[in-house]
């Protein structure tokens, strides 16, 4: 079966669906699994909703994509106030942690504002010495490197500066208040947020699909194993079905991308081998008793603990529980090739720990499950920028446009993947 289309948009994630609710012509969505969403999937069971990846929220600085945001999710959304914690030596902290020093023991709170003020690390190389450089050895030991330590899973001192404008550098006068007692709020730009009423960050996906035009199709169950040029046109191929196309855009890993295509050069082979991400995986966890916190989230900087971070999905909306029980989510950061471990083992490690600090009680627990992601996270080692640059010429020089986190390889949230996919139909609407 052959398919003709103007366009063709490889993967029918965040990425792909923002792209086609703006781009003319006659347009095709291929996916390879049986449902859209990509890395904005949720799941509902027993009456918990869980996101498969995480806990999301939904921000942006450009108040135009959030007001988009706003609208297509109309009238399923909440705004909602980030309540959110740092678990530092049995003592929740406020995050991010240079705004909570007060809840410091007091030498340690010292010191903190000791070595912001009086910081004299050297020009920053690499991204270990950009966070003591802009926060000072105490504030960069406590929390920051050893937290980025568990995130990145590599040696922070081998990471590029590339992706550091992320993480917005604290006011002197903040850190001064955060001393001694005074409230101040960090990342002001997520400080308040928006979620889906029901149906968990699904709903995003499932709005965008029923807002798409007319002029706009979906495929599922399509993996793309081929792509090749024939006749001026790309074709598209699961090995049974072809999709011809005038316009190849792919929001799919890169990895993927370049694995369908035949007589790829070496030294791009090579770089390809050169990227490097990290796996996440997500235990869920039902309760059978009402929420104990209010917290949205607790962020783990110890590296003896199995997770980097929980969240209690009650709190991201109250219809993600049943009535009289509750949920959490635990969010494991792991190298590609790493996670031996049985989903069995992994869910009763957490159930243990999360008990042992009283978190939770194990005996309430009345369902788990363990997700699997295999791109979770970019990561911008020294060699990310030659790698990426080479990639990216290689696939511009072949007319196919990239867009969302894995196609362009690059640490997009959600607002940044609609960004993008946004102008990207943009400017392919004025061609």
């Amino acid at each position: 079966m052959d398919i003709e289309t103007h366009n063709c948009i490889l993967g029918g994630g965040l990425a792909g669906l923002s792209t086609g609710l703006f781009l003319e012509g006659k347009t095709t969505i291929i996916e390879r699994e049986a449902a859209l969403g990509g890395l904005c999937k949720s799941i509902q069971k027993d009456g918990f909703t869980f996101d498969c990846v995480g806990g999301h929220i939904l921000f942006s600085r450009n108040k135009d994509i959030l007001k988009l945001i706003i609208d297509i999710l109309e009238p399923n959304y909440e705004t909602k106030y980030r309540n959110v914690k740092i678990y530092y030596r049995g003592k929740y902290l406020k995050y991010p942690f240079e705004n909570g020093l007060s809840g410091l023991p007091l030498k340690e709170n010292i010191e903190c504002l000791y070595h912001y003020l009086f910081n004299d690390s050297k020009t920053p190389t690499n991204f270990k010495e950009w966070l003591y450089h802009i926060f000072g050895r105490g504030i960069a030991e406590k929390y920051l490197v050893p937290y980025n330590e568990k995130i990145w899973k590599t040696d922070l001192s081998k990471m590029d500066l590339q992706w550091v404008s992320r993480i917005p550098k604290p006011p002197t006068l903040d850190i001064i208040k955060s001393s001694i007692g005074i409230s101040t709020e960090g990342y002001k730009h997520q400080l308040y947020f928006v979620y889906p009423k029901t149906g968990g960050i699904q709903s995003l996906i499932d709005s965008m699909k029923k807002k798409l035009p007319a002029n706009v199709d979906t495929i599922k169950n399509f993996p793309v194993t081929k792509i090749y040029r024939q006749n001026n046109q790309w074709v598209v191929s699961d090995g049974k079905r072809k999709v011809k196309c005038n316009v190849l855009i792919s929001t799919i890993p890169i990895f993927d991308l370049i694995g369908a295509l035949d007589n790829v050069p070496g030294k791009i082979k090579n770089a390809l081998n050169g990227l490097r991400y990290n796996s996440l995986i997500t235990v869920l966890l039902g309760l059978n008793c009402k929420n104990q916190s209010n917290f949205l989230s607790v962020y783990f900087p110890n590296k003896h603990d199995i997770y980097h971070r929980i969240c209690f999905m009650e709190n991201f909306s109250k219809h993600n529980v049943p009535p009289r029980k509750s949920s959490l989510m635990a969010e494991i950061t792991i190298r590609p090739e790493g996670g031996n471990k049985s989903d069995d083992k992994i869910i009763n490690d957490v159930i243990n720990d999360l008990d042992a600090k009283k978190i939770i009680n194990k005996k309430d627990v009345c369902y788990g499950r363990v997700i699997r992601t295999k791109y979770a996270y970019v990561v911008y080692d020294e060699g990310y920028q030659k790698n990426i640059t080479m990639l990216r010429d290689y696939i511009n020089k072949l007319g196919i446009y990239l867009c969302g986190r894995f196609a362009e390889f690059k640490y997009l949230n959600m607002d940044g993947c609609i960004e993008h996919g946004l102008k990207l139909a943009n400017k392919l609407n004025r061609i």
